[in-house]
Order: C-alpha cells, then sequence, then structure tokens
C-alpha cells in the first residue's frame, strides 16, 4: 500500500552552499536547572523516558504495519517472496525471511529506505517531538533499522537482556533522544522496550564511581556505548533509591512514539504471547551539531541506501562488504542487495531532515523538479 509522505513546509534561510541550520535553543532539555514544560518532556526529565500517544495517526500507523507485513510477504524472488505468509506461523522461519536477528531488527536489504521507513520519519507527529526536545526545527534524522519480531520463533537463540546505554560515558551531558515508532499493539506479553527508571540521573555518578574501575566490563564494540554487568546493575539498585531505578516494560498502543534519553540503561524483549511487534528506530539531532564531514558521510550513506546506528550524523554506516548471515553461518543469498524496492522519494520535510544536500555545502538538490537551493 502506497503512504503519500506528509507534506511540510520547506525551510527558507540559505547561506552559502547550503542551510545554515539554528541550534538548540535555551530550551533544550536538560538546558536549565529545574526545567518544567507540562508535557512528556517532564517525564523525560523524571523518568529518562516517555510515551508520545499517537504521535502518527492510527489510520497511519495501521497502513504502515500493513507495508511492514507486505514486504516480508513479497521480500525478494521478484515480488513473489520467499513463501511467508503472516497468518502461517509454520513460514516464520529464516528461509522464507530476510535476516532478522533474536532482538527483531532488520538492517540491510536497503530497508532502512523502504517508503515506510521514511513514511515514518517525516511524520509531523513525530519530528514535532524531538523539535520540542531540542528547542529547534532543523534536525536532522537517523537511517536505523526496523523491528519485525515475530512470536514463537524457534530457529533463533534465546534474545538474552543486555541493558545497555548508547552513549560514550566520557561524555556525561545529554547528548541524545532515541526513539521509536509503535506500530502494533505492545502489551506485556509482545515484546518491546524495558527501560531503568531514572538511572540516566545516576549515569555520570556511576561512571566515576563504578564503571572506570569496572574490571571484567562488557566488550564495547563502539566508544558510544556502554554494557552493563550484573555488578553494575547491582550499584544502579543500591543507588537508586525509593522507585527508581525500576526495570519497566513500556506499553503503547500503534502509532505511539517512545523516546529515552541514551544516558537510560535498556534493552528490548522478544514477543512471549501470540501476536508480533513491529516498530521503526527513529532518532533526531539537531543539524548544528553534526559536522561537515559528518554529513558528507550521511550523504555516502544516503546515496547507497545504507543504514546507520541511532546516530543521525552517521557516526557509524552498515558495512555493505559486511555479509547478512544465517543462522546456520550462511551468508543470506540477497545480502548484497541493498536497494529498497523502489527509489528514494521524499517530501520537502524529508529532504531536509536526511540534511546531507541542505545543510552541507555541497550539490544542489531538486524535490518535485524544482531546484530547493
Amino acid at each position: 500500500m502506497a503512504i503519500d509522505p506528509p507534506q511540510t513546509t520547506r525551510p527558507s534561510k540559505t547561506a552559502g552552499g547550503g542551510l545554515t541550520p539554528k541550534p538548540s535553543g535555551p530550551n533544550k532539555l536538560f538546558a536549565q536547572p529545574d526545567q518544567k514544560f507540562g508535557d512528556f518532556r517532564d517525564d523525560i526529565i523524571r523518568d529518562g523516558y516517555a510515551v508520545i500517544k499517537g504521535a502518527v495517526p492510527r489510520d497511519r500507523a495501521d497502513a504502515y504495519a500493513e507495508a511492514m507485513w507486505a514486504y516480508l510477504e513479497t521480500f525478494k524472488n521478484k515480488g513473489k517472496g520467499l513463501g511467508f505468509k503472516r497468518d502461517d506461523p509454520s513460514t516464520y522461519t529464516e528461509k522464507h525471511l530476510p535476516v532478522i536477528n533474536e532482538k527483531g531488527m532488520c538492517s540491510g536489504y536497503g530497508v532502512n529506505h523502504e517508503d515506510f521507513t521514511w513514511g515514518i520519519r517525516q511524520e509531523p507527529g513525530v519530528v514535532e517531538a524531538f523539535a520540542k526536545v531540542f528547542d529547534t526545527d532543523d534536525l536532522i534524522v537517523s537511517f536505523d533499522a526496523v523491528n519485525m519480531a515475530l512470536p514463537g520463533r524457534k530457529d533463533l537463540p534465546a534474545n538474552k537482556p543486555w541493558p545497555h546505554q548508547d552513549q560514550d560515558p566520557a561524555k556525561p551531558e545529554f547528548r541524545c533522544l532515541q526513539g521509536i515508532v509503535n506500530l502494533l499493539p505492545n502489551g506485556a506479553q509482545d515484546g518491546g522496550l524495558i527501560v531503568c527508571r531514572g538511572a540516566h540521573r545516576l549515569s555520570e555518578q556511576f561512571h566515576r564511581e563504578f564503571s572506570a574501575f569496572e574490571k571484567d566490563p562488557v566488550f564495547r564494540w563502539t566508544q558510544e556505548w556502554y554494557g552493563f554487568t550484573e555488578a553494575g546493575l547491582q550499584w544502579l539498585k543500591e543507588h537508586g533509591g525509593h522507585a527508581q531505578c525500576e526495570w519497566v516494560k513500556v506499553e503503547c498502543e500503534p502509532g505511539d512514539l517512545l523516546v529515552w534519553d541514551s544516558r537510560t540503561p535498556h534493552y528490548n524483549l522478544s514477543p512471549t504471547g501470540d501476536h508480533a511487534r513491529f516498530a521503526t528506530y527513529t532518532c533526531y539531532m539537531p543539524a548544528a551539531d553534526a559536522s561537515q564531514a559528518d554529513l558528507e558521510r550521511k550523504k555516502g550513506a544516503f546515496e547507497q541506501t545504507l543504514g546507520t546506528t541511532h546516530w543521525p550524523n552517521a557516526v557509524h554506516v552498515r558495512d555493505h562488504n559486511q555479509p547478512l548471515k544465517r543462522q546456520d553461518g550462511s551468508t543470506c543469498p540477497y545480502s548484497g542487495e541493498n536497494a529498497p524496492r523502489k527509489p528514494v522519494s521524499l517530501a520537502e520535510r524529508g529532504v531536509q531532515i536526511d540534511g546531507h544536500s541542505v545543510y552541507w555545502c555541497g550539490d544542489d538538490i531538486v524535490v518535485a523538479g524544482e531546484k530547493l537551493l
């Protein structure tokens, strides 16, 4: 099902080869002590996470979910699919699907740039939530993965808890707000996000007093990540106090936006009931915080339709030469096919949050046949 991207007004301020982005304003989250907003931002300050109800209208959320089901049913084989049928759990196996890991994540095959992923990124209610948090409308977006966790899969290893932060401990200030747009009903048994409520407020102290002296830390594949050991979790429990550092499984409805401070310990759960979990990982940051080198790297990722992590400045881009492996160790036969089913087509807001051509002092861009810059 085709979903027309939501329309927004174009940016107007230009300078040199690209727009000059407006940096975060004085009301950026955590910029001032004792902030009170009277909305979801107060939840983030207190708990480290929040749920923005109905950020995507229900009819559009349902359409995005339908598009994801259709993606799985028509995956490759000239659109005939590999035999997956949503109503037949016996087809919930690797030979009928793209590579989806035990955490439900799929990143490859150009899925990061499908029309449904870009449609969600351009949803006004999603973008506006991040604009409030950073106190600027000039944002760029990540090309992150999708989550398509199917219930009852026997061909995957167990999804073991992996509590972590997605931020460099050496940089303790608020730097990143992560996001998930939820697309199917997500209750207690439907998998999803679990967070350590309020632990973001202890992050700097934790890394100063505990992790700096840790003897057996969890391997860090990047500086922008930290994994908690059992001893580290015990430290949080002992220092959290009443009603703080409690692990909470976040429940939500289709169209809800879940956001959390990257300093908040978190991980995800797999479905244990009969219902699938569909969601997209969607994260934005101020364009002013990205360097020209970042934007050039982002340009390459966009042009090659590659995925990134949650960092919108494309600090990590998926290596297209790294094969997508199945559980038996074999390479998925479609591993090198990185193009989405259709060329990426963006509304003007999408061009702005993609960012590489708007804020990068390089190429001009064309939208709907009209030169934008």
